[in-house]
């Protein structure tokens, strides 16, 4: 149970519901007893076998409270019988059953209805956490893992875990209760039978809880709105370094937000619905409903040991267990299926987050000299992928990094906007530690345009507002027209406004890539990432993007990863890697003199 342990603060903000849910239960049990108890005195009367009692009864101590109560009745109900005859005394009986059903029957539906908004809140408050912490996690625990399999802990697991938090409090109090104050009922009108039956109940339970199926319910409208943050946590993950680079963390999480609010709402309505519906499956426990007829017959007729009113309330007693009996075994089952979920729940909200701010971070809006990497490490797990590696980056200058795949070139754009640590050494912006500076400050400095263009389903305009979510209509069609896009915006049907499908898809792979730039664009920021930015594309759309990339770098420092040497032969500096360490560095011209390394790559593009 410590997994439950550890959930546990989350029903804190909802524990009024579970207090009322756990008093309504208690009434439930109380009036479930009573409403089979309540047949006896009716059927008494029926029979002609209510004993007449003129005598005021007196209370001798609880051990003859049974007697006193029985003594009470008959004596009211001889009363009332001889002033006002049998037909009314009939209409009390009934009227007083009725009753009697009707408050177990409203405690039952107001125990489920303060529990549906304690495990709804639940369900609500453990995804938003996952959610927040998923938006926080660094991007390496990511790389080690499916994003099925994270949605599927946000989604399946949480709420494996809501449906466990009710079988808890039915085990703790409702069903428990029912079972004690109904065989306390069945002692106090037969031991000998009671003793008899327990024999055979346990094994009945055991089979119903084996066939019986529990029936779940779906509106339509709920699970549309599950299919929606479902959608936004997989384009978050898929789109975590935009998502982090932009420093748009508050933004989606608000959009997941929002939608869990509505699912909250709607699943508000759904479960009250089916709980005042009481959908309820019920097995017939046909064995011992027999062998019980069969041996309090017995008593009854032969023995004369039970009076057959109290034998007929007792039979609705004995099936009175059977259904807590089956609801236990179901609640057990699905606890140690909750427990598992909780416990994958766990891994990610109990996950160390080690790329974090420190306390007195260094709050750093603005970039005045020069980059400085020096002497850093890096490895992949055990992969070395970067050794002893040093560069300076002055303000204002373009630095571009070439070299094959599996150089080291991404790992720089990655260290630089801390989605990594390096092992050893430092990188320092103005000489301050990048370590030391406070996460959003570090990467709002920092517009980042990767290979693949990583957009959301909505429109151009929340796209490209990601770094500057204030920004008006007039901003963001400019940054358009710097990248070489609003050529294309202004024929859509919408303009800006128009939606652009699940990750871009109703646009072509250039189209993409300059609204990719277009964001970057607008953000304004003094550093500049290009993460191989033409390396997918066609031929005709690099020509488009690299002017965008162009107008873009002006009177910028940027550092470019490229894998296309012809995009890249402006650059201040051409740095050359080759197994994570620099093997030449100079101008476009300088290293083709060098007839060295670039020179090959350069001759090889060339020839391709």
């Amino acid at each position: 149970m410590n997994n439950f342990k550890k959930i546990f603060p989350f029903l804190i903000p909802y524990k009024k519901y579970a207090y009322l849910n756990i008093f309504f239960n208690v009434l439930y049990a109380l009036f479930g007893t009573l409403s089979f108890v309540s047949l006896m005195p009716m059927m008494d009367v029926l029979f002609g076998q209510s004993k007449k009692n003129y005598t005021v009864p007196s209370y001798k101590g609880i051990w003859e409270l049974k007697d006193y109560i029985s003594d009470s009745l008959s004596y009211y109900l001889t009363a009332i019988t001889d002033l006002n005859g049998i037909g009314y005394t009939l209409s009390i009986l009934v009227a007083g059953i009725i009753t009697i059903f009707l408050l177990k029957n409203l405690s039952d539906y107001m125990a489920m209805f303060f529990i549906t908004y304690l495990r709804n809140g639940i369900l609500r408050d453990i995804r938003n956490a996952m959610y927040k912490k998923t938006l926080e996690l660094p991007i390496s625990f990511f790389s080690e893992k499916r994003k099925g399999d994270t949605i599927s802990r946000i989604a399946a697991d949480v709420n494996e875990v809501q449906n466990s938090f009710l079988s808890i409090l039915e085990l703790v109090v409702k069903e428990p209760l029912t079972i004690i104050f109904t065989i306390v009922t069945m002692f106090t009108i037969s031991v000998k039978l009671t003793v008899f039956v327990f024999i055979f109940i346990p094994v009945s339970g055991y089979i119903i809880s084996l066939i019986g199926k529990k029936l779940k319910k779906q509106s339509t409208k709920a699970q549309e709105e599950q299919g929606l943050f479902l959608s936004t946590i997989e384009e978050t993950l898929g789109g975590l370094k935009v998502v982090k680079g932009y420093n748009s963390e508050s933004y989606f999480n608000g959009i997941f937000q929002n939608s869990t609010n509505r699912f909250f709402s709607l699943s508000n309505t759904i479960g009250n619905r089916q709980n005042l519906a009481s959908p309820m499956s019920e097995f017939m426990g046909i064995m011992v409903i027999a062998i019980l007829l069969w041996y309090g017959g017995h008593m009854v007729l032969i023995e004369h040991s039970l009076k057959g009113a109290a034998f007929i309330a007792y039979m609705g007693l004995a099936y009175n267990i059977l259904t807590p009996a089956k609801s236990i075994s179901k609640a057990s089952y699905s606890i140690k299926r909750g427990n598992a979920a909780a416990e994958r729940i766990l891994e990610i909200l109990d996950q160390e987050n080690t790329i974090t701010s420190k306390i007195d971070a260094i709050d750093k809006n603005s970039f005045d000299s020069n980059i400085t990497i020096k002497n850093i490490n890096f490895k992949y797990e055990d992969e070395i992928v970067l050794k002893d590696f040093s560069l300076e980056v002055k303000k204002g200058h373009t630095v571009a990094l070439v070299g094959q795949s599996g150089s080291g070139k991404s790992t720089i754009a990655n260290l630089l906007t801390r989605f990594y640590d390096v092992n050893e050494g430092t990188i320092t912006i103005d000489g301050v530690d990048i370590k030391d500076m406070d996460l959003q400050s570090l990467r709002g400095l920092m517009g980042l345009v990767t290979q693949d263009s990583i957009l959301f389903n909505d429109t151009i305009k929340a796209n490209i507002a990601l770094g500057k979510q204030d920004a008006t209509d007039e901003e963001i069609i400019e940054a358009l027209k710097i990248a070489n896009a609003y050529e294309f915006v202004k024929d859509l049907p919408l303009g800006i406004h128009t939606n652009i499908g699940d990750s871009g898809n109703k646009l072509s792979g250039g189209q993409k890539q300059r609204l990719s730039i277009a964001r970057a664009v607008l953000k304004n920021p003094p550093i500049m990432i290009l993460d191989e930015a033409t390396s997918a594309l066609d031929t005709e759309s690099e020509k488009f993007v690299q002017v965008a990339l162009e107008n873009m770098m002006q009177n910028r420092t940027s550092i470019v990863i490229a894998h296309r040497l012809s995009t890249i032969q402006k650059a201040d500096s051409i740095v050359v890697m080759q197994k994570g360490r620099i093997v030449e560095q100079g101008t476009h011209d300088e290293l083709i003199a060098l007839n060295g390394t670039y020179n090959k790559l350069v001759n090889l593009q060339s020839f391709e």
